[in-house]
């Protein structure tokens, strides 16, 4: 009995303790993973949510870059951290979807973190060298068809967004053409302004300034609705091919086992920066919209998680995409 009754007393400790840590938290920095470089569109969507996350949480939010691997280094990272809310990573589309079906990961995306929340989305297009002789995508389409594997499409990584949606096009409109690797956007946007690849399917708030220069020529953009930062380009469905979608999407996940008022105190910390009308307006600067508030929750990103996941791996397991 008197064993019953210390062990009893012990837990009741334990959960107090646990229970005035889940109280003070956070009581420190957190640090927020990003899984690409420093500059791109993932850094960028992560260090404006985060400047205004420390608001909420009256601790620092510190973003840390953690590249590789189609974003898989810095998921491990996270995978490996402790589930105390005090590391977070900020994914998108190639480290939390497509990574999944192309490298042997150590963990299951969907079931081994815990979502905090969709944060914002942006589109990927479909541009071309201004060299090009077709002027619309029923152009393009019709010019590729006559002129198979004659055309070059620039790549960023084997099962990327960047990849995919080109391979998606290929299915959709039974057209073929060469694939061109690059090690980033960057090299492959030089590359296309410059005339030595003809294509390249992009995240477009990195490429607008070349549209509006009139560098290079957009198609199409793959979103339900035309693009708020350049209303003339149509979309696939309003070009000729109905279904070919790919929203370029971001969202924020902490580790599994991460206490559930802790995801709570840090959904309500990204729900309230996405309020924030400087925050919204920092993304439309970027091409970027704040994730619908449906989605602004676990259980929302975790279901759009899920959609994604199986739409896509049979795409690109079909397509034979092997890490490189």
């Amino acid at each position: 009995m008197r064993r019953l009754v210390l062990l009893a007393a012990i837990a009741a400790v334990l959960q107090g303790i646990g229970s005035a840590t889940a109280q003070v938290y956070p009581a420190r920095s957190i640090t927020m993973i990003v899984p690409f470089a420093a500059g791109g569109i993932t850094d960028t969507v992560a260090r404006i949510v985060s400047d205004r996350m420390k608001t909420a949480l009256g601790q620092a939010v510190v973003v840390e870059n953690v590249t590789g691997a189609g974003g898989t280094i810095g998921l491990t990272r996270l995978f490996r951290s402790a589930p105390d809310g005090y590391t977070v990573a900020v994914g998108q589309w190639t480290s939390n979807v497509g990574s999944g079906a192309i490298y042997p990961l150590p963990f299951d995306l969907l079931n081994d973190f815990e979502p905090v929340s969709m944060l914002s989305i942006g589109p990927l297009w479909i541009m071309g060298s201004n060299g090009l002789p077709a002027k619309n995508l029923t152009e393009l389409i019709g010019w590729l068809k006559e002129n198979p594997d004659k055309a070059s499409a620039g790549t960023v990584g084997a099962g990327s967004a960047a990849h995919m949606c080109f391979v998606y096009f290929q299915n959709m409109t039974t057209t073929r053409f060469k694939f061109v690797p690059y090690r980033g956007a960057a090299p492959a946007l030089q590359d296309l302004v410059g005339g030595h690849i003809d294509l390249l399917c992009a995240e477009g708030g990195q490429t607008l300034s070349q549209y509006r220069a009139g560098s290079i020529r957009a198609f199409a953009v793959l979103t339900q609705n035309r693009w708020f930062a350049a209303p003339d380009v149509p979309t696939m469905e309003e070009a000729g091919v109905p279904g070919l979608q790919f929203p370029f999407w971001h969202g924020l996940w902490a580790p599994k086992g991460t206490p559930k008022e802790i995801i709570a105190t840090l959904n309500a910390a990204v729900v309230e920066a996405l309020a924030d009308p400087s925050v919204r307006e920092r993304y439309t600067d970027v091409g970027h919209e704040v994730a619908p508030r449906q989605q602004q929750t676990p259980e929302g990103l975790h279901a759009y998680h899920r959609a994604e996941i199986e739409k896509w791996w049979p795409i690109i397991k079909a397509a034979n995409v092997k890490a490189q």
